[in-house]
């Protein structure tokens, strides 16, 4: 009797079929479905055509930009989103909650309006562009500010749980034996929070590729200069290019997989490996 009640699995939430099942559907008509008709219906375009589209000078620009911009972001961000959410987490000041709140301001505002206000602050004679001596909207740096923007979120809420997490004692511990600020962070600190922080960073990078409301207006579109692989899709769409806007999805979608893919290996690694370490 004992055997066979060993043998038979326990599980807590029942419904694991039912479950599974409604999840495959979901995630099937969501996600897999849709991108499989993108995919077939790039492949009405001929070979040719695909590789004049991906060989092309603009696309290999626009390539370039949409990856430059949203790296230098998501780098930004790591950093400055760490540091937001340490002085949330570790001290208790006035306005703490108000910042807080603040910092999900982008998930919820829409985020054409965000690239209209950007773009009124920082252009050439707006209140905060016109203290700089270069111009900022309608360039790299313009398209970069607004994926800063967009991406901040990621990396905080990430990081916020698990610095919440991290016990004082062991900063103490660290101090009482004669660790410095500097090695009590990097031997104490890091490893508990990297993993958070790599998935924070690979976030903010994904959504920064794929960003276009909030690019749109401060990017200006220019072809050759300004026009990320979003906008590019938007101006095959208003010339009818159907299949060659799909083509360019489809090429976003298999460097955002490639991408992601070596980010989470390396995040998979570095786990282990600090758990070795413990």
């Amino acid at each position: 009797m004992q055997r066979t009640l060993s043998k038979k699995t326990v599980r807590i939430i029942p419904g694991f079929s039912i479950t599974l099942g409604f999840t495959l559907t979901y995630i099937s008509i969501i996600v897999l479905i849709p991108l499989f008709c993108l995919f077939i219906y790039s492949t009405e375009l001929s070979l040719a055509n695909w590789i004049k589209l991906i060989t092309g000078k603009q696309f290999l620009i626009a390539l370039s930009l949409s990856l430059t911009t949203a790296l230098t972001s998501a780098l930004l961000n790591a950093f400055i989103g760490l540091l937001f959410a340490w002085v949330i987490v570790r001290y208790r000041f006035l306005g703490r909650k108000i910042i807080d709140t603040c910092i999900d301001m982008p998930f919820a505002l829409p985020t054409a309006v965000a690239g209209i206000a950007l773009t009124a602050i920082y252009a050439k004679n707006g209140p905060i562009g016109q203290l700089f001596s270069i111009k900022i909207a309608y360039t790299p740096i313009g398209i970069t500010l607004a994926l800063l923007f967009v991406t901040l979120p990621f990396v905080v809420r990430t990081l916020q749980p698990v610095i919440e997490d991290l016990p004082h004692e062991l900063e103490e511990a660290a101090k009482i034996l004669g660790a410095t600020p500097r090695q009590t962070f990097i031997y104490v600190i890091l490893p508990a929070i990297l993993p958070a922080w790599l998935t924070g960073f690979t976030l903010a990078f994904a959504r920064g590729i794929g960003e276009y409301g909030s690019v749109v207006f401060i990017a200006g579109n220019i072809p050759f200069k300004t026009e990320i692989l979003p906008l590019l899709i938007v101006s095959k769409l208003d010339q009818y290019a159907y299949e060659a806007a799909s083509a360019i999805g489809i090429c976003m979608l298999i460097i955002a997989f490639i991408l992601l893919f070596i980010m989470n290996l390396i995040q998979r690694r570095l786990n282990r490996a600090i758990v070795k370490v413990r």
